[in-house]
Formats: C-alpha cells, sequence, structure tokens
C-alpha cells in the first residue's frame, strides 16, 4: 500500500517550472520536497507528499483529518 503524507510548505527552493522544489515541513520534520506537479502551490500551502513528489494541494482541514486518522493507526508518529 502507498502513502501520502500531508506537509506545509515552509519555502519556495527552486522556482524553476520543470524543477520546482519546497521545504516541506511534516510536523518538525524538514524535507526537500519537488513540487512541479502542483505549479498552484505555494508558501503556507499544505501538500500531499508520496516518495518525495506533491502529488495535490489540500487545505488545512483536510490535512489535520488526515494526521488524525494516521495517529489512529499509530502511523503519524506524533505529526499531528
Amino acid at each position: 500500500m502507498c502513502l501520502g503524507i500531508p506537509g506545509r510548505i515552509e519555502s519556495i527552493t527552486n522556482p524553476a517550472p520543470m524543477e520546482r522544489s519546497a521545504r516541506v515541513s511534516f510536523g518538525g520534520i524538514r524535507k526537500e520536497i519537488n513540487i512541479a506537479f502542483v505549479p498552484e502551490a505555494g508558501v503556507g500551502d499544505f501538500v500531499i507528499v508520496h516518495v518525495g513528489f506533491a502529488i495535490s494541494v489540500v487545505d488545512e482541514k483536510e490535512a489535520c483529518r488526515i494526521f488524525h486518522y494516521l495517529d489512529e493507526i499509530g502511523e503519524a508518529g506524533g505529526y499531528g
């Protein structure tokens, strides 16, 4: 099973369209993520990340709901 995790974009680190990347926070853990698939995403937005790529933008309410579900199954590791 594949799992996408929500994270909040903290900064855009490369604005080039095909290489667009950002520093994304996952409950305090920060990773460099490719955001080329979500050109509408900006600083402060939540994105669903799978294997280092943001695949969709979600609102904060949806991100919190996902964190809650992950906490219930013991997979969030304290992110939410």
